[in-house]
């Protein structure tokens, strides 16, 4: 059963987003793959890195340190005797590392690497985050390069990536980077409560665009995930939606109810 929203489901930001965006690089390996056949390729790559302020952390046990509380015995001196020692629980700043997936379509017989599709994660809008450093580290050496750049932001939570210029007002963005037309670039807004867009998806110089349809891509991310009886639609969203799109979503939720 697909999800009961039109376009982007906003119940799955807060809860199950690390499944979903596995799912959904590969639903858009899967589309797009008879499009660009035999002369091209499209590869799920992999970025990883170390963050150093990662949320939800609550699994990390305190170490312990041992100090000198300043007591002494009653009649003792402290060159006679050693103070008793207390221990203190503290937490030290131990990285982890983080795997992030991408997709990159190549020419079947060089490997060059043509365009990286990226669909971005909640770390790579984090304020402060090495996430964030390190997707704006790769995301400058692809737009000094000869490769296209399309990005496709299905978060509501975080920060906007920088452009020269204002942002669209939007829920969401697709962004398309052709190498020959930088620093211009193609924005896509996208909104909660429409379908998401076709985006197209640029190839070599003397090729034509292929489009990705991004509602296709997802639907099939949300079936092969069964969200439809594992998301709990009873919670609040997060990002908490404003009054308007919150009583929106609830009049759809009380829609499906009333259809099962």
């Amino acid at each position: 059963m697909p999800s009961p929203f039109p376009g982007m489901d906003p119940y799955i930001e807060g809860k199950s987003w690390a499944n979903f965006h596995f799912r959904l690089i590969g639903s858009v390996a899967d589309s797009i793959m008879p499009e660009i056949r035999p002369k091209y390729v499209v590869i799920a790559e992999e970025r990883v890195y170390l963050e150093h302020e990662v949320e939800g952390r609550d699994h990390i046990r305190p170490d312990l340190t041992i100090v000198d509380d300043g007591s002494l015995p009653y009649g003792s001196s402290r060159s006679a005797t050693a103070a008793v020692a207390r221990p203190v629980a503290i937490t030290l700043p131990i990285p982890e590392e983080m795997r992030e997936h991408y997709l990159t379509i190549r020419n079947r017989e060089t490997q060059d690497v043509v365009t990286i599709i990226e669909v971005l994660s909640p770390a790579n809008k984090r304020p402060g985050s090495d996430g964030k450093s390190e997707y704006l580290r790769k995301r400058e050496e692809v737009l000094r390069s000869r490769t296209h750049l399309v990005e496709i932001d299905l978060l509501r939570g975080g920060d906007r990536l920088p452009v020269r210029g204002s942002q669209p007002e939007c829920d969401y963005i697709a962004l398309v980077s052709r190498e020959r037309k930088r620093p211009r670039a193609e924005a896509y807004p996208i909104f909660l409560r429409q379908q998401l867009p076709i985006t197209p998806i640029p190839l070599a110089e003397g090729d034509p665009d292929i489009s990705l349809d991004l509602q296709k891509a997802f639907t099939l991310a949300y079936d092969r995930a069964g969200y439809d009886y594992s998301l709990d639609y009873g919670r609040e969203v997060e990002p908490p939606l404003d009054d308007e799109d919150s009583s929106w979503a609830a009049a759809i939720l009380a829609e499906r109810i009333q259809e099962s």
